[in-house]
């Protein structure tokens, strides 16, 4: 019998149940982690740790849990703190091992596409980590406004401009790709 989010955070809180918090972890951990590689430049095994802690600290702090959100879009907020604060510590090191793995991994028959990845990469990297992170949760993940704006704890009308503006410069940088899609 698959229980909701509401029926599973009061048997955990109330009765102690792991086995309920276990079906919250199955539930969530692939979307957390994919999620989470995204956030992580696609450090897989940051990722992966990034996750575990969220999952952690979510379970700790279930009894504190109101409701006000979906558990998800509380989790989310969770793990965007943890990867956030992470890369205020480590940020100058995790970009150069992102180029260098992408430079020894290339190979003639995956040029062009690395090449879109690279730009692609590149163009994000001219947002600001605010519009990075609203792309990422709205485009990607499929947040709507109003979720991203919680998880990123900041207002609605923030997180709005920070995807139109995103969306709107990533089109300008990426206007070439559009151009040689639409001719060849």
């Amino acid at each position: 019998m698959d229980l909701n989010d509401e029926e599973l955070i009061r048997r955990i809180v109330e009765d102690g149940d792991q086995r309920a918090y276990a079906q919250l972890v199955r539930r969530y951990q692939s979307q957390l982690r994919f999620s989470l590689r995204q956030l992580c430049d696609g450090d897989q095994g940051l990722a992966d740790d990034m996750a575990q802690e969220a999952f952690i600290k979510a379970y700790k702090a279930l009894p504190a849990f109101r409701g006000d959100a979906r558990f998800s879009t509380w989790l989310y907020r969770i793990a965007y703190n943890l990867v956030m604060s992470h890369k205020r510590k480590n940020a100058p090191e995790v970009n150069q091992e992102l180029v260098d793995r992408a430079q020894a991994e290339e190979s003639v028959e995956e040029s062009q596409q690395l090449g879109m990845a690279r730009d692609l990469h590149s163009a994000m990297e001219e947002l600001s980590e605010a519009q990075r992170q609203a792309v990422h949760l709205c485009m990607q993940r499929g947040f709507s406004h109003e979720e991203a704006a919680s998880i990123m704890k900041l207002p609605l009308g923030t997180v709005k401009s920070h995807v139109n503006r995103a969306r709107a410069k990533l089109q300008s940088l990426l206007q070439a790709w559009r151009e040689e899609v639409v001719s060849g």
